[in-house]
């Protein structure tokens, strides 16, 4: 079961300062035009080999521009065995 986070209550949680961690698994390109504040750009082709990058405390909350492929990601972290996973729901076209 997947885990998912509206753009309104992330933009909440971030207002109050939670402790969360934003992956953009976007391409270069599209992160080019514009990421939420204090995301960490890791493309999704890119998760497999750079996964161990994201910290495993907090919520981490993946986007992308519609949700499935950071709904991808959340898989494949999970797999992983990373918890407290979130998908953005509608991406940053939501945002």
């Amino acid at each position: 079961m997947i885990q998912s986070i509206s753009t309104i209550d992330l933009k909440e949680r971030l207002s109050q300062g939670a402790q969360i961690t934003i992956i953009d698994v976007r391409e270069s390109d599209e992160v080019a035009e514009g990421m939420i504040p204090g995301a960490i750009h890791i493309p999704l082709g890119d998760i497999p080999s750079r996964y161990q990058e994201i910290q495993q405390q907090g919520d981490i909350i993946l986007v992308c521009r519609s949700g499935k492929r950071s709904q991808k990601a959340y898989e494949f972290l999970e797999n992983q065995g990373y918890k407290n996973l979130f998908n953005m729901d509608g991406g940053m076209l939501q945002w």
